[in-house]
């Protein structure tokens, strides 16, 4: 499967526990293709951000189950990736828009 780097990364995850795990751990949170692997992902953050990547975690996340007046429905299941940068990397930083 060949993917573009700016397919590969969807978007960066900014919660109170990615914004923890960046300051603690020098790990970065992003929602990545379902299909990525560890290597896929390693590659696309190593070209898309110009940083050395020590590690990468994955986590697949199912959807939740919604409901809207009478109608069920799901959200979609999605994948999560923990990159744990190299030491005396700079520290990949986002704006959050308001």
């Amino acid at each position: 499967m060949n993917l573009d780097p700016r397919q590969i990364i969807i978007r960066p995850i900014i919660t109170e526990k990615a914004t923890r795990v960046k300051d603690e751990e020098h790990t970065v949170v992003f929602e990545v293709h379902p299909k990525a692997n560890k290597i896929q992902i390693k590659q696309a953050v190593e070209k898309l951000f110009k940083v050395k990547v020590e590690s990468v975690r994955t986590v697949k996340v199912r959807g939740k189950n919604r409901r809207v007046r009478f109608r069920a429905g799901k959200t979609k299941d999605w994948k999560k990736a923990y990159v744990k940068l190299r030491e005396g990397e700079k520290m990949i930083e986002f704006i959050e828009a308001v």
